[in-house]
């Protein structure tokens, strides 16, 4: 199912209640051609995603200084705040135009992941914040689960491998600001760059800017309607398949001249392996002439960190 990503169909998770294999081979296909697809019927509302979204825009709406308040001086930017100008591409030496906040899984005193996952920090400017990103956190990993589920069947895996691979799992939900943009900006909002995780779900950013990078080398829009999520394949599961299914390059480009002075938000959901989990290529994904290309196995917790030091969040 080669298609254009100008114009990418939806496939519908909706259609997995009927017909579960036909969902796995259309939804796998995608991400096999591009590491990439467009998921219409999530199942997460649109009430929820409209609170979520407006949200977003209240905090960072907030003035400069009770932002800085909530940012975490060492954290790596796992949880709480990270200021505009923080983060770069790998191999970038410019830094992103955007400033964002991370929420993380919740997890019970004692949990075996705590060292793994520092504890969320809430504002305490806007009510009803903790309540919606927990909501919204949850949405995102139930939704992400059933994406999984399709990705095993088209694996030819049990559709349950995935469950206890990403079971208390590190994800971490991003709400991102794209401020206005000057003419003479040497950077862009985000430079080109790979995912670190399994898979990452986005929602939002009605402004465009999303681009991924083709087979050929061509960048090429990617345009999911209201509502729809863009889902791509991370490094995490690229390295699982052998590069079966590709971890896709991807950037979010500056507008054009009559939309530099809107802002752009968005709200990725990158799901990750739980931090025990040993990345080892699947042996389905190795033969004569797939030859094994990472035959070392490494935690999802060292590749994470190997990763973050590589963008300068750690």
């Amino acid at each position: 199912m080669t298609q254009n990503p100008d114009t990418l169909a939806a496939v519908s998770l909706a259609m997995a209640d009927d017909n579960s294999d036909a969902f796995a081979e259309q939804i796998g296909r995608s991400f096999s051609d591009w590491g990439f697809a467009v998921v219409a019927d999530h199942g997460i509302s649109e009430d929820l995603i409209e609170r979520a979204e407006a949200m977003s825009r209240a905090f960072f709406a907030l003035p400069e200084a009770v932002k800085r308040s909530y940012h975490i001086a060492g954290g790596g930017g796992a949880r709480g705040y990270t200021p505009f100008g923080t983060e770069s591409a790998k191999d970038s030496n410019i830094s992103d135009l955007k400033e964002f906040w991370h929420i993380g899984r919740d997890l019970p005193a004692g949990h075996a992941f705590e060292s793994f996952m520092p504890p969320n920090i809430w504002p305490k400017e806007l009510d009803g914040f903790r309540e919606t990103y927990l909501e919204m956190f949850a949405a995102f990993d139930k939704a992400g689960a059933r994406i999984l589920e399709a990705i095993a069947r088209f694996l030819g895996l049990a559709p349950d491998f995935f469950v206890d691979t990403v079971r208390d799992g590190n994800s971490v939900m991003r709400l991102i600001h794209y401020p206005p943009v000057p003419e003479d900006s040497p950077a862009v909002r985000a430079g080109a760059h790979e995912d670190i995780n399994t898979i990452t779900l986005l929602i939002g950013a009605e402004e465009a800017g999303l681009e991924l990078l083709d087979r050929n080398g061509q960048w090429r829009s990617v345009t999911p309607k209201p509502g729809e999520l863009a889902v791509n394949i991370g490094d995490m599961l690229q390295r699982l398949t052998n590069n079966r299914l590709p971890s896709t390059t991807h950037r979010v480009v500056n507008p054009a001249p009559e939309r530099r002075g809107f802002s752009r938000y968005s709200m990725p959901f990158f799901l990750h392996f739980r931090p025990d989990y040993s990345i080892e290529t699947l042996p389905s994904s190795v033969d004569d002439t797939h030859p094994d290309l990472y035959p070392e196995p490494i935690t999802a917790h060292d590749y994470l960190m190997q990763r973050l030091r590589e963008i300068g969040l750690a």
